[in-house]
């Protein structure tokens, strides 16, 4: 069956080459196959039976006499063999037998015509949900996505393959949303130092009589353009990195991650005039990639380290909370106004009022530390007023302990509902 499927795919017409055609000879096949199977055995028992009748009725020996009519004598003839009976048995057993052998074979022929046309319509019928899936996913393209299918109808099979394939289509179209805002985005960003560095080199450095203070003036201008493209070019590769699934899973203690991103700003901190303090808990471990879940500290501590003044201090502490593990990072800034703390997590986004002293940054910091708690199956939280600094807390799953559905205490501040000790 294969190799004819086979044939006809490759050499037959194109309406031969459907699965409704495949559809319709199966069920055909099949229908006719068991109507000829049943036909069949009602023949063979029915002359079975009727072979039966006529060999039970024998033929026998008579004397026949007769009157003259004439003279009214009887007329004796020599016995003759007689079989009426049996005659008429057999001859009307042979014309019932033959009038069931035509009406069966017109009777499969007339059902095979049936079937096919039936076949035809039923695979019609059932394939058509199929049909409006391929049409729907021949008009979508790379650049419009937002066609679904959104079949009607009973929830079986093929509702479920609709769902699915515009549950992919859903994915599909934030994927390529989100790619296209982080390049839009990521051409503004690098369109301001661009500028800046162009216009520097065709004002001071390619003038051979420019001062000396100029030139030295430009080359620290063009530093510090080259080196907010060099952090942006960083932010922009680690969000790609997290976006994919290749990342390297170990048992993680947070305690020495937080004390690693604490090493790191250490010298950024004091330069700043901004003390760093711990108070981390040791013993509280997760699942998950080292490297991400330092550099996602390391951009909470450098954004706490650019928005608070000289002399404040920044917090880091870190414990657990039922099945929760927690990192927070306290700051001493102006803090940010509730109904910001959403939107602060989104790529390049830029709050009225909170800026730095020294802002030099894309606004990829915070959401790259989004990207990276949600991908360990955390969740990232902020709590901030206007004018009384701010607090971020990393949320993560404890290693080792089965989820029980206790939701992640996102309303909790935990540096507020518990002592910390500090050093």
């Amino acid at each position: 069956m294969n190799h004819l499927w086979g044939g006809l795919s490759r050499y037959g017409p194109q309406w031969a080459r459907t699965i409704r055609f495949r559809l319709t000879v199966t069920w055909s096949a099949v229908l006719f196959g068991l109507a000829g199977l049943v036909v069949g055995i009602i023949y063979v028992a029915v002359r079975a039976r009727v072979t039966s009748s006529a060999m039970s009725t024998r033929p026998r020996l008579t004397d026949i006499q007769a009157v003259d009519p004439t003279t009214g004598r009887l007329i004796s003839f020599d016995s003759v063999r007689l079989i009426p009976q049996a005659s008429f048995t057999r001859a009307v057993n042979e014309q019932t037998l033959d009038t069931l052998r035509r009406y069966s074979i017109s009777a499969l022929l007339l059902l095979l015509v049936a079937s096919l046309v039936i076949g035809w319509w039923l695979s019609g019928r059932l394939l058509a949900p199929v049909a409006r899936i391929t049409a729907t996913a021949r008009d979508i393209t790379a650049t419009d996505l937002s066609r679904r299918i959104r079949l009607d109808g009973p929830d079986d099979e093929l509702r479920q393959l609709s769902d699915t394939i515009d549950a992919m289509l859903d994915r599909l179209d934030d994927a390529f949303t989100s790619q296209r805002m982080i390049v839009d985005d990521a051409s503004h960003e690098l369109r301001n130092p661009l500028a800046i560095i162009r216009a520097n080199v065709d004002a001071v450095l390619s003038r051979p009589d420019a001062p000396a203070e100029d030139r030295a003036r430009a080359v620290a201008v063009i530093d510090r353009a080259a080196e907010r493209m060099a952090r942006l070019v960083d932010d922009l590769l680690a969000t790609s990195r997290r976006a994919g699934p290749a990342f390297v899973e170990s048992d993680v203690e947070l305690a020495l991650v937080g004390r690693e991103a604490l090493e790191e700003q250490e010298i950024v901190a004091g330069a700043s005039g901004v003390l760093l303090r711990s108070g981390l808990v040791d013993g509280v471990s997760v699942i998950g990639d080292r490297d991400a879940l330092r550099r996602a500290v390391v951009n909470l501590l450098s954004n706490a380290v650019r928005f608070s003044p000289p002399g404040s201090d920044v917090l880091l502490a870190g414990g657990r909370l039922g099945q929760w593990a927690w990192l927070a990072v306290r700051d001493s800034g102006p803090g940010i106004d509730p109904a910001d703390h959403r939107r602060i997590f989104d790529r390049f986004s830029r709050v009225v009022g909170r800026r730095a002293r020294h802002d030099g940054h894309a606004g990829l910091g915070l959401a790259i530390v989004r990207q990276i708690v949600e991908s360990h199956g955390g969740t990232v939280a902020v709590h901030s007023a206007p004018g009384v600094g701010s607090t971020f807390v990393i949320w993560l799953p404890v290693a080792g302990v089965t989820a029980d559905g206790t939701p992640v205490p996102v309303a909790v501040d935990p540096l507020v509902s518990r002592h910390i000790v500090t050093g």
